[in-house]
This record gives structure tokens, sequence and C-alpha cells, in this order.
């Protein structure tokens, strides 16, 4: 953990910082410290034009014509690729669409059916809900009797056997912001026989991912965090080339067909990565996550990475030296190569202190029972909003201001 910083010697960073140009192209309102891109990205400009002409010019305009004139039909694939640039995957191994909720079942579903003699799904205690939740659903619905192998993250290798047919872990997790091995977690995956499914939805954009590299065989991701999509939009899912050919997910939709615009009775799975999709694509979703991607891609590179690193070891000294006294426990690793673009703290009244601090205009979230999330995003936080925001907690902290029965009031989204 690096010494705390002055603000003087933030704004130096800020001046000399490559990055900074990209602030200027977000919608944030003035005096707002966004903390929360690791669960809803802002607006970008280049998304509001993007969506205005998609509204006015595309949908008004050309009417269903867009789907050929506006190049909608391809946006999927079109999209897809643009993602996998970032995460490390070939031309023609991702596409775009549903949900990451959506894509999960579909991928899990296809791996189990590429191991029809084993019978055990392998994944972390602690997941996030969601994708624990698609599992359960999976063996419920199985006929085949699906078992579901749940383990603490330093048992899961131990878990993983002859009858493993899947192993289902998020790369960055969502609660601790923990980086998982991805290497070395597909080998041992490999080595027992078995296959591979990551989520990415806290690193695509976020962090390095080289899913090749790692020889990973699928993965899905949402594109409203880091990739700012916009709320719901579109989720992504990769599958390795190598498993094209033999791959079948249950939800068969017409998108996924091979000849969808013939409209006959029998389904015929549409060659490569395409057959992975389900129904009509959400253009106007897509489209504004086409924009947040190309701008990711835009500032893609090494700095993306160390700028995150950077701010989070910076919040972490800052919060350390001022506020760490007063109830507040950090709740990720202490090294920040070892974690995504988000820290976590656990506080007796986490809940109270984030409203408190959204109150303040320091926007971060909450997770239960006891957890306040800070996200850091690159391509539009600067290093003195770091300084400001922690002064800010401190205050909070010291004053107990947060015990105002106005924070304590549970809101449904929190």
């Amino acid at each position: 953990m690096a010494e705390a910083p002055s603000r003087a010697q933030l704004e130096v960073l800020d001046e000399k910082d490559p990055l900074a140009r990209f602030r200027q192209r977000f919608l944030i309102p003035e005096g707002l410290i966004y903390m929360n891109g690791n669960s809803l990205g802002p607006l970008s400009r280049d998304a509001g034009d993007r969506m205005e002409r998609a509204v006015h010019e595309e949908w008004g305009n050309e009417l269903i014509r867009g789907w050929n004139s506006a190049g909608w039909y391809e946006i999927p694939w079109r999209v897809g690729d643009k993602i996998g640039t970032l995460i490390g995957a070939a031309r023609g191994e991702t596409v775009i669409g549903d949900s990451t909720s959506v894509n999960l079942f579909k991928a899990v579903s296809a791996a189990l059916a590429l191991r029809p003699a084993r019978n055990k799904i392998v994944t972390e205690a602690g997941n996030f809900p969601t994708d624990l939740y698609i599992l359960d659903g999976i063996r419920r619905f199985s006929a085949d009797g699906v078992g579901i192998d749940t383990r603490l993250r330093e048992a899961l290798i131990d878990a993983i056997d002859e009858n493993t047919a899947v192993v289902v872990l998020t790369h960055v997790h969502y609660l601790s912001g923990e980086i998982f091995p991805m290497t070395e977690l597909t080998a041992r995956a490999h080595e027992a026989g078995a296959l591979m499914v990551w989520d990415l939805s806290h690193s695509a954009g976020a962090v390095d991912v080289d899913l090749n590299a790692a020889v990973a065989d699928f993965a899905v991701g949402c594109g409203y965090k880091h990739l700012n999509g916009g709320p719901g939009a579109p989720s992504f899912i990769f599958a390795a080339a190598r498993h094209h050919e033999q791959m079948r997910q249950p939800l068969s939709g017409w998108f996924g067909h091979a000849r969808p615009f013939e409209f006959v009775d029998e389904f015929v799975p549409a060659d490569g990565i395409r057959r992975m999709l389900c129904g009509t694509i959400g253009v106007l979703g897509a489209t504004a996550l086409e924009a947040g991607v190309d701008l990711t891609l835009e500032a893609a590179g090494t700095e993306l990475a160390a700028k995150t690193r950077r701010l989070s070891g910076i919040f972490q000294a800052l919060v350390a030296t001022q506020c760490e006294s007063f109830g507040l426990e950090l709740a990720s690793p202490r090294d920040a190569a070892a974690r995504g673009a988000h820290l976590s703290y656990r506080h007796a009244a986490g809940y109270a202190v984030m409203q408190n601090l959204i109150d303040r205009g320091v926007i971060g979230d909450f997770r239960a029972p006891d957890y306040i999330r800070f996200g850091f995003s690159p391509l539009f936080m600067s290093y003195a909003e770091i300084y400001d925001a922690v002064q800010i907690l401190h205050e909070i902290l010291s004053s107990a201001s947060f015990r105002r029965p106005e924070y304590e009031k549970i809101k449904a989204v929190t």
C-alpha cells in the first residue's frame, strides 16, 4: 500500500494523466463523485449521440428497413467481436444478447451437454447470487441428476474431480474484488476432464483478461458496468472456437438458426458462435453498448488497468490513515494487483454510511449485510476527487452524521 498523498500531489497526477481527456466524454453531474461504475457505468456523450441517431434517423426514418440499412441484424456479432478484443477472444467467438443470467444458463447447459457422462458442477460459495440461482435452476430441471458442489474459495481445487462436468467461477469477485487465477483454475478443470465457464461481469473493461491464453471454454459478462452500456445493457457470451461444431444450447431461438428468414419448422443451429444467440437483439440497448465498448477500445491498453490500480491504492492509503479507526474494515485484498476495480469495506452501519455519502455527493453502493463498495473507473475518475471522497467519508464517520434516521430507511435498490 502506498503512502497517503496530499491533494496537491494528486492534482499533479491529474495534469499528467493521459486518460484525463476522456472525462469530458461522460455526462456526470457537476460536483458529483461517481464511484459506482463497477455497478452501472455513467452515460457517455458518445452513447447519447448514437442513441439519438438510432431513434430518430434509423428507427424514425428507416423503420423496419433499418435491419438492413442501419446494420441492426449484424449487431450481435459485430459488437461481440469488439468485446472479444477486450477479453482475449478471437474473431467469431463472442456475441451479445440477452442478460448475463440467461447467457450463463446457455453456457453452462452447453458445457454440460459436452460432458454427458459427468453430473457435477463445481462453483464457489459466496459467488454472485444470480449465478448460484441459475445453477440451482439447471439442477432442478435436469433429467440427468446434475449436482452442485459449492465450496469456499480455498477448497475449490480439491472439489474438481473425475465426476465434474463444469466449473463455474467469477473472475473478479463481486463483493471482495479478489481476482481469481484464471489460468491456474482453468488448467485444473481441464486436468480433471471438466470444462470451465467464467463470469467476467466485473472484469471486462476493468482488468486484463485473456480467455484464449488461459484456454477458457466459455465466458459471460454484462455490458452495463465497466463497458458503460447503460442500465440493463445486453450481456455477452464467449465460446472457444474448438467447441463450436459440437456445442448446443437449449434456448434455440430464431436468431440462433442457420437460416432464420426461411421460416422453417425444424431448428438448424447456425454455424459458430451465432448458435449461442436466442431471440431478437434489443437494438437500442445494443447501440448504447456499442458506443461504450468503442470508447473503451479507444482508450484500451495497459494504462487503463494501471490507473485503476493507482486510484484504488490511493483511496486505500487515505482511508487507512483517516477512516479505519472509526470502525471501517477492509474486506478486499490489500494488494491492488490482486483485486479488480473496486474496494469493499465493512462497517456495522454500512447502509446508513453509504446513504449519507450519497447525500453528500459521493456515490458508491451497499451490499448486505454490512459492505460498502467503491468503484474506480479510469476513464472518468480523477485522482483529486479520490482525495475529496475520503475527506467526506472521514467527516461522516467522525461526526456520526450517518446515524440520522433518514439514512437508515432501506430503499428497494441498495
